[in-house]
């Protein structure tokens, strides 16, 4: 049996206990219920940071995510990849906590975040090193609000720019330029090096 064979069979086995996981935890089973935190908090907490940009209140808002998972969980219909709803559900409790605060509408869409700017060439150095990573979100915790919310929704999530307009309440134009902002200010940042793997549009 080969590397990639083991590998299979792993994901095969972990996806097959999710499931069993997932449908218990419909059922109101606790101990399933952990089993899903301690296989996605890490990831969900990651996400939370990226948006927030503050330890406290990622990890305020990554246990907000699971409480809305367990009360939500009955709505999950299989019709995607559980990773990739918890995160969408994750992406929504994010926005929802930064509404709340105080001078978001103003913060976020504050004048200076407006202008549109144009990306360099991309460079080529790939990002598949844990530590380049961490300094990648690093890096994009110092993103103004608005270019780092679109960054991570577009760059890390998947969402498309109507999705992510929609879900801030802007343009898609306005989307699609803070997205560009974000890149150009990254790439300043990391000193010319681009995170490669992104698409433009």
């Amino acid at each position: 049996m080969n590397s990639s064979t083991v590998i299979d069979a792993k994901k095969l086995f972990a996806s097959s206990q999710e499931q069993e996981w997932i449908a218990q935890t419909k059922q109101g089973s606790q101990t399933a219920f952990h089993q899903l935190y301690e296989m996605h908090h890490r990831q969900i907490y990651a996400l939370c940071w990226r948006m927030l940009a503050d330890k406290s209140s990622a990890e305020d808002v990554c246990q907000e995510v699971f409480v809305v998972l367990w009360q939500k969980i009955s709505n999950f219909r299989g019709e995607s990849k559980f990773s990739t709803w918890l995160h969408s559900v994750a992406s929504n409790v994010v926005l929802t906590h930064l509404r709340k605060q105080k001078n978001w509408l103003q913060r976020v869409f504050s004048i200076d975040q407006q202008t549109h700017y144009t990306l360099p060439e991309e460079a080529s150095v790939p990002l598949d090193d844990s530590s380049e990573l961490e300094q990648l979100d690093k890096h994009i915790a110092k993103l103004p609000e608005r270019a780092r919310l679109v960054f991570v929704l577009f760059a890390v999530e998947g969402y498309r720019h109507e999705e992510i307009a929609n879900m801030l309440g802007m343009a898609v134009g306005s989307s699609k330029s803070q997205y560009h902002r974000a890149k150009v200010l990254l790439k300043k940042s990391l000193s010319e090096v681009a995170f490669v793997g992104v698409n433009d549009e």
